[in-house]
């Protein structure tokens, strides 16, 4: 069974991805992220799809980074770093060894956020907790609306890790001071309450979400794609404005924040099912 079940309606002209590892609250892991870059790259080249739907299966939306693979990650990273540092091996051989892990991919890093960078409009149909990254997929998709059962949190301050996609995009679906409220205490955030900021188009009850998301994207799959694309293309201008300093200045924060002993605490905690003991380095 993939990682992301991908159906398309042809007639009407929309597609509904579904993360689907129920088991793991649809964290970003196993063959999740390459199972859903694989299904965008048909879905954006096929001319008969103009919207795509995005949800998940069971009661979670997802649950973001999958925080066990990541401390093996971080593990695995930090030795192979190591044999680099002490000149054991050299760039080629570290980069083999880094893709090889899965820590890498050919062509460079992993793309876990594509719904903003692709032509079609996006709506994320958010079916449970949207937490981490799974708050941050929703916040690169285009529209969302939300079940009753759905919440939103950035916890990754709690992890000692930062927000990356989080830290340069929230403010610009919601005001700054929800934003930094979010970001800052890790505080959970209801559909109801995401409504009421703009974070949220609508909530709805569990049942009529995807009915909802599908009429929608039926209305703007009945609009002119090339004049829908075209919209995409000025609002995604607008949104990432500046978005290359921002990330460039992120790049370097990321490095000391993820390098730091507590970045590697948070998850080993979260995987030992313990309260974390901070160092503050």
């Amino acid at each position: 069974m993939p990682d992301v079940l991908y159906e398309k309606n042809l007639e009407e002209h929309y597609a509904v991805f579904t993360f689907n590892r129920p088991e793991r609250l649809n964290a970003l892991g196993g063959n999740l992220v390459k199972d859903l870059n694989d299904a965008l790259m048909d879905f954006n080249n096929d001319v008969e799809m103009r919207v795509g739907i995005v949800t998940g299966s069971g009661r979670a939306f997802s649950a973001g980074a999958d925080l066990k693979e990541m401390s093996d990650r971080n593990t695995v990273s930090s030795e192979i770093q190591a044999k680099f540092d002490s000149g054991a091996i050299d760039s080629q051989e570290r980069t083999r060894q880094l893709t090889e892990a899965g820590i890498l991919r050919a062509g460079g890093l992993r793309n876990t956020f594509p719904f903003s960078s692709s032509p079609k409009p996006m709506i994320a149909a958010v079916n449970g907790l949207a937490i981490g990254g799974g708050c941050e997929q929703a916040m690169d998709c285009d529209i969302r609306i939300a079940s009753t059962e759905a919440f939103f949190g950035l916890f990754e301050v709690k992890r000692g890790i930062l927000a990356g996609y989080g830290i340069h995009h929230a403010a610009r679906v919601m005001p700054f001071g929800e934003a930094m409220y979010l970001l800052l205490t890790a505080d959970r955030l209801s559909a109801e309450q995401a409504q009421k900021i703009g974070f949220v188009h609508e909530v709805v009850e569990p049942e009529a979400l995807l009915p909802r998301a599908v009429e929608i994207a039926k209305m703007i799959a009945g609009n002119a794609p090339v004049a829908v694309q075209g919209t995409k293309a000025m609002t995604q201008f607008w949104r990432q404005f500046a978005m290359e300093e921002s990330q460039r200045l992120g790049s370097w924060v990321s490095r000391a924040v993820q390098s730091s002993d507590d970045a590697k605490e948070g998850p080993r905690a979260f995987a030992e099912k313990r309260e974390p003991n901070w160092k503050g380095r």
